[in-house]
């Protein structure tokens, strides 16, 4: 019961030393005084102010629902003086027919490592820069258009985005709402290359999220994706440029490069992907994944 009742105390004393946590550092750097807005109004909402997962450059769509349920995990390295970060995701698809699809996704765990500088550019008020944080969760909704006629293939994708990431105060989640839609168009080339097929790829759409800018709540972006697919039997290699562009110009137009390789092993697959940032993500991204796939 001593041992029992001691717990209690140091829990007790670690919550109320936490609760009474000395913000004085940050209320100096950032000087802010009583009377001023609150400190998250300091955090800009925007992929350029925030950790590489909170407002991601949505991955490329190619006009076709893909036909494999498929649950895929996967390790991400995002390299970036003054923010380390890795993570553990998860993505889960299930196809209802050859017209229609469904979609959960999202980063299960973040560790990140900020240096003073980008902690402080960013006005984030974790003092040490480094912990673990919870991503958002997605959900998607893919609906086939056109597929095998003389016009491209065609396909819409709706998309949102919760609100439950974690460590807003350590500006590596938006704690906002999100939403993108867009439609995108694919054309097969048989024999393109000897045996190998090209599926060259394009797409356009709309992302918008919420923001703490009491002025302007929602920032608007323009989306788009263009690129080739190259396959065979055993081998995916895809190279694509895609982001999207607000209008609030406070690094809101992420561009990304990605290069991605991925390996059919019998049913299942193992995918490598290299993601660089041209404009508003000044991240170098390495992605290994494998995916479990089954009809």
């Amino acid at each position: 019961m001593k041992r029992l009742i001691f717990c209690f105390i140091l829990l007790f004393s670690y919550s109320l030393s936490h609760a009474q946590e000395d913000w004085g550092w940050w209320n100096d750097l950032h000087d802010w005084e009583a009377g001023m807005p609150n400190w998250r109004s300091f955090i800009t909402v925007s992929p350029g102010f925030l950790g590489p997962n909170a407002l991601p450059v949505p991955e490329v769509a190619k006009g076709i629902v893909e036909q494999n349920k498929t649950i895929e995990f996967s390790s991400d390295f995002h390299i970036r003086t003054g923010d380390q970060t890795q993570n553990l995701s998860g993505r889960f698809y299930y196809p209802f027919s050859d017209k229609i699809a469904i979609e959960l996704y999202g980063v299960i765990v973040e560790h990140y490592s900020m240096s003073d500088s980008i902690r402080d550019e960013r006005a984030a008020r974790d003092r040490d820069g480094e912990g673990l944080a919870v991503g958002d969760l997605y959900f998607a909704t893919y609906v086939q258009l056109v597929k095998g006629r003389k016009f491209p293939n065609t396909m819409l994708r709706m998309a949102g985005k919760t609100a439950s990431g974690g460590r807003f105060d350590a500006a590596r989640y938006s704690d906002s709402p999100g939403y993108y839609f867009d439609l995108s168009f694919s054309k097969e080339i048989p024999e393109f290359i000897g045996n190998i097929q090209g599926l060259p790829f394009g797409s356009f759409g709309f992302y918008s999220w919420q923001t703490n800018d009491l002025d302007n709540l929602q920032n608007d972006a323009f989306m788009y994706s263009l690129g080739i697919e190259l396959e065979n039997d055993n081998w995916d290699l895809t190279n694509s440029l895609s982001g999207y562009s607000g209008y609030k110009n406070e690094r809101d137009q992420p561009m990304i490069y990605t290069l991605s390789l991925k390996r059919n092993i019998k049913k299942n697959a193992i995918k490598f992907e290299y993601i660089t940032g041209i404009q508003d993500y000044e991240y170098q991204t390495i992605k290994l994944a494998y995916l479990w796939r089954w009809k």
